[in-house]
């Protein structure tokens, strides 16, 4: 495993964080059980991830905490979310303090290392900063968590306008970002603004439908095309980025995806989420690798560069309208 040091904390943590939400919820969401979740975290453990990013909606904190019962723990790095729904549009400061009293009890831990007020929006960042921020740091203060961290809406915020923000007020010390080969603006908007102010950077929506679900990368790129926003070369193939795939390159477009934003400068921790055993190999396995070759890396910086929101929709979600 590669570590590397998250911002400002000083944590040394790995480059693989693994994720506990998402759709798998460790398996969960997929049929799985408890036991099945369990393993998962401990087989990562297993290979090197010290970081795990739960969230008290998604249900996975109890599964977390009794997972890591067998190890010391400073030897890992436990990251919970408060609720902040960005279609409510505020929080009330004292639910979410009993919401981290609620994450300290299911994780089974007296302390969180970082905990992240979840999915912000811009027009509610304010409230956020002036608000809810003020009472978490007295929380911390009382020992409950290490870090405060904020985490973007993804999807509903994709100039990054809450993160930008947020990267420049010096209460939080971790962002999490949402960051593809499709939705690259993070690396204007947001990461020369971690990398000033020393914030760590959690990665979200690294690899989603676009590159795990046969046929939608095609479609979509046939979408764009049709719209010009890429080469018309693009919409006309099977295999729209098949460049990617030689000796000494990608060995699969999900690996191509993982590699690509891993060694993006400002990137602290890339966050996968899995219920299986070999495909919690494999990305870790893809994580580990060296940067693509520095022409197919030019050429993704060349022909994406400019889509913003491409590729980010849930699989229960259909294609969102390419933006430029």
């Amino acid at each position: 495993m590669h570590y590397t040091t998250l911002g400002r904390t000083g944590m040394r943590v790995s480059v693989a964080g693994l994720g506990c939400g998402g759709f798998s919820r460790l398996g969960l969401g997929t049929g799985g059980g408890e036991d099945g979740a369990i393993a998962i975290v401990r087989q990562a453990i297993e290979l090197g991830v010290n970081l795990f990013d739960t969230a008290s909606a998604y249900g996975t904190e109890a599964v977390l905490g009794k997972a890591i019962k067998s190890v010391p723990r400073d030897s890992v790095v436990i990251c919970t979310k408060a609720p902040f729904s960005w279609s409510s549009g505020r929080a009330d400061p004292r639910g979410i303090v009993a919401s981290l009293d609620e994450s300290l009890r299911r994780l089974g831990t007296d302390t969180i290392d970082v905990y992240q007020l979840h999915g912000v929006p811009p027009a509610n960042y304010r409230h956020t900063l002036e608000q809810l921020a003020p009472v978490l740091l007295r929380e911390r203060d009382k020992g409950k968590f290490r870090f405060l961290g904020i985490t973007e809406t993804g999807p509903h915020d994709l100039p990054h306008d809450t993160l930008h923000r947020a990267a420049q007020d010096g209460v939080w010390d971790v962002v999490m970002v949402g960051c593809s080969m499709m939705h690259q603006n993070a690396r204007e908007r947001v990461f020369p603004l971690t990398q000033k102010h020393e914030v760590g950077t959690l990665l979200m929506f690294v690899v989603r439908n676009i590159f795990s679900q046969p046929g939608r990368l095609q479609a979509t790129l046939r979408e764009l095309a049709a719209a010009g926003q890429v080469p018309a070369g693009l919409g006309e193939t099977d295999d729209p980025l098949g460049f990617l795939l030689h000796e000494g390159g990608a060995s699969s477009i999900v690996d191509a995806a993982y590699r690509y934003v891993r060694h993006e400068p400002g990137v602290d921790v890339v966050l996968f989420g899995t219920g299986s055993p070999a495909h919690l190999k494999t990305n870790i396995d893809s994580l580990l690798k060296p940067p693509l070759p520095e022409g197919d890396r030019l050429k993704l910086g060349e022909l994406f560069g400019h889509l913003v929101g491409v590729g980010l929709d849930a699989p229960h979600l259909s294609n969102p309208r390419p933006k430029s």
